[in-house]
């Protein structure tokens, strides 16, 4: 089948393109570079400088034998878009081509517009390129676990049933996002849900938590194939920024009272989750939403797994609470469902221990990379 990967230069948007290639899908993947020049415009470089995106999928070409085919281009250009659409043709389409900072899109008004503009104007263009040109094409779109907040009722998987005066309807869950970038992708939501219901399209959306890990079947074969391993304040999933500071002698900075609950995944099973997606289309005029997430932990119980990790392998680890530069709850009720990608077939990584050390070898093969300047918060919004 042929699948485009938008955004498939990003930290999972370059692991998408290389697990769908090495099972005999053909691929596409599209990107421009955004956030690479946001990492480097705000000094919050991966910790393993990575090749362009034409480099990265000759390299993988040259080691595996299976080609990816790569364009280079603005998504929030419908011209470009369209093109592409049209000239592909694909049965599938990825859809990570979004600025993905929480902070960044806090940290001021330029930030704010850049993503309110890039994230709806390329979400709105991949519903009109789908619809003008590839009206079979399924979408599995990337949401966020952060769209739904933290409700104090259990999170259901996408939607509702409400009984009001009697009657009863079912409805989207109530969305509560914590950012401008989750606020986004709730937006994301409602224009293809109103998109799903006035034209039929077919569209899966995974509200996925925050993804750990640099290591995947393809990664491994070779550092060239490395995806984007963030650990800086901007970029950097917690699980993975803790980690680097273990490495680095850096004191794990939980934010406040470190009782912040989430739903994580390791970024293995990110690539499990959408193929299962890629390969269960839900039907024309279907919006089918997921949680994708395999564990939850409050940072207070992540921030002691890593602790427990680094002195496996002879790290002294520090915990210290730092005050919180986000508007967040610290403590609340977390109970979010998940059952819907179990059931296709998902086959959990779990945050082991074994699983942290093995990430933490790889990063004292990389400490002399390291930049303890990026890891304190930058960004805050909690004044």
């Amino acid at each position: 089948m042929r699948i485009i990967i938008l955004g498939g230069d990003g930290y999972l948007g370059w692991p998408t393109a290389m697990h769908f290639a090495a099972r005999g899908w053909e691929v596409l993947a599209v990107d421009n570079y955004l956030r690479r020049n946001i990492a480097r415009e705000t000094s919050s470089e991966a910790l393993v400088e990575a090749p362009n995106l034409v480099d990265r999928a000759a390299a993988f070409e040259a080691i595996t034998g299976k080609k990816i085919d790569v364009k280079i281009g603005d998504l929030a250009d419908y011209r470009f878009m369209e093109s592409l659409f049209r000239d592909f043709q694909p049965d599938t389409c990825i859809h990570y081509a979004e600025q993905p900072s929480a902070p960044y899109s806090m940290k001021g008004f330029e930030e704010a517009r850049l993503t309110l503009k890039n994230n709806l104007d390329v979400t709105f263009n991949c519903i009109w390129a789908v619809k003008e040109q590839a009206p079979n094409c399924h979408i599995v779109k990337l949401g966020t676990m952060g769209e739904y907040g933290t409700p104090n009722i259990d999170i259901e998987e996408g939607y509702l049933d409400i009984t009001h005066n009697g009657r009863d309807q079912k409805f989207l869950y109530p969305r509560q996002a914590g950012s401008l970038y989750h606020t986004t992708k709730v937006l994301d939501t409602d224009l293809i849900w109103f998109y799903v219901r006035t034209h039929g399209l077919e569209v899966t959306d995974l509200m996925q938590g925050p993804v750990y890990g640099l290591s995947t079947d393809e990664a491994d074969l070779d550092d060239a194939l490395l995806p984007n391993f963030h650990y800086d304040d901007i970029f950097g999933t917690v699980v993975n920024r803790f980690l680097v500071q273990a490495v680095a002698g850096i004191p794990l900075t939980v934010y406040g009272k470190g009782g912040q609950t989430r739903g994580y995944l390791n970024l293995k099973d990110t690539l499990q989750c959408v193929e299962l997606a890629a390969n269960n289309a839900p039907g024309k005029g279907e919006l089918r939403i997921m949680n994708q997430f395999t564990e939850t932990f409050s940072v207070n119980e992540l921030a002691e797994l890593v602790r427990v990790a680094g002195s496996s392998v002879g790290l002294d680890v520090e915990v210290k609470s730092i005050p919180n530069p986000r508007k967040e709850l610290e403590e609340h009720y977390y109970n979010p469902k998940h059952s819907g990608l179990l059931e296709l077939g998902l086959k959990p990584n779990y945050l082991t221990n074994d699983v942290l050390v093995e990430m933490l070898n790889k990063i004292i093969a990389n400490k002399d990379q390291i930049v303890p300047a990026r890891v304190l918060p930058r960004v805050v919004w909690n004044k």
